[in-house]
């Protein structure tokens, strides 16, 4: 039995570049939020998960 992942995207908080595509199961409640490196910004920002566009 497979468990049905979505694809989500991280964004940075700063420039809304959408940096980082990952994927996690659909039972989860929380929204991801981790520090990554940003190109656009050139430094390590807060980056959001917001939903991939198809």
């Amino acid at each position: 039995m497979a468990t049905e992942r979505l694809t989500f995207v991280l964004s940075c908080t700063q420039c809304k570049n959408k940096n980082y595509y990952f994927a996690k199961g659909k039972k989860r409640d929380y929204k991801v939020e981790l520090n990554k490196f940003c190109k656009t910004c050139g430094k390590q920002t807060t980056h959001k998960e917001s939903k991939a566009s198809k």
